[in-house]
């Protein structure tokens, strides 16, 4: 019954917006990777768009808004990324090493993250407490507690492990990203065995009756 009610011009008016909003997207992420979010400004987002500078206010309210956007795209196909390299491992060498070559991997291949991280780093930083940023930690530690539950990790304390393993991830490849060429297997080697063999420490110190309990707290919905 909607659909009869609805005005001719509907179809064409929702499409307008949806690219209108794409249009300003694109030009903010080549904005941002070639001034960074410091030195961008709106009207520098503006003048990449053919759309007037008042019908920018009807889509983002500021540039913080729109950064967090563009991050936050980025997030969550980097999770589905990482987290399906974790679902495929069957060894703990493969959780580790393949969540890491996929994140260091999607950094490398798309040149925009890849310009963002490197000339955005100080803002993606004050941004790592969003929810939505925020979720892969959960999601981290959801899945070492599987890993645990299967025996394929002993029962260290994960979230140490969780929060040590994104920040790793992240520092990485803000250095990854400066060197040329950009060194995916080298990082990823080198944040593999960090865990692996800081993992087998670790293991040796976890007396055999007890295991690591997480503080109880509200879970975050799964995006």
């Amino acid at each position: 019954m909607t659909a009869l009610l609805r005005l001719p011009g509907d179809g064409k008016r929702e499409r307008n917006k949806a690219q209108n909003r794409a249009d300003i997207l694109t030009a903010a992420r080549q904005v941002f990777s070639e001034l960074g979010y410091g030195a961008a400004s709106i009207r520098d987002i503006i003048r990449r768009t053919r759309l007037a500078a008042g019908t920018f206010y009807n889509y983002f309210p500021d540039k913080e808004s729109i950064f967090r956007t563009l991050i936050e795209d980025s997030a969550r196909q980097l999770r589905t990324r990482v987290r399906g390299a974790r679902d495929r491992a069957t060894s703990l060498e493969e959780f580790v090493g393949g969540a890491y070559r996929a994140y260091f991997a999607f950094v490398a291949d798309d040149r925009m993250a890849f310009e963002m991280l490197r000339r955005n780093d100080g803002a993606m930083r004050a941004l790592l407490q969003e929810p939505t940023l925020m979720a892969s930690v959960d999601e981290l530690r959801e899945d070492l507690d599987a890993a645990v539950a299967r025996g394929d990790l002993p029962p260290v304390d994960l979230d140490y492990l969780a929060g040590a393993m994104s920040g790793v991830a992240f520092e990485v490849a803000v250095r990854m990203v400066d060197r040329q060429p950009v060194d995916v297997d080298g990082a990823t080697d080198f944040a593999t065995r960090l865990f692996l063999g800081g993992i087998a420490r670790l293991k040796d110190s976890v007396p055999p009756t007890r295991t690591a309990r997480r503080p109880a707290q509200t879970r975050r919905p799964r995006r």
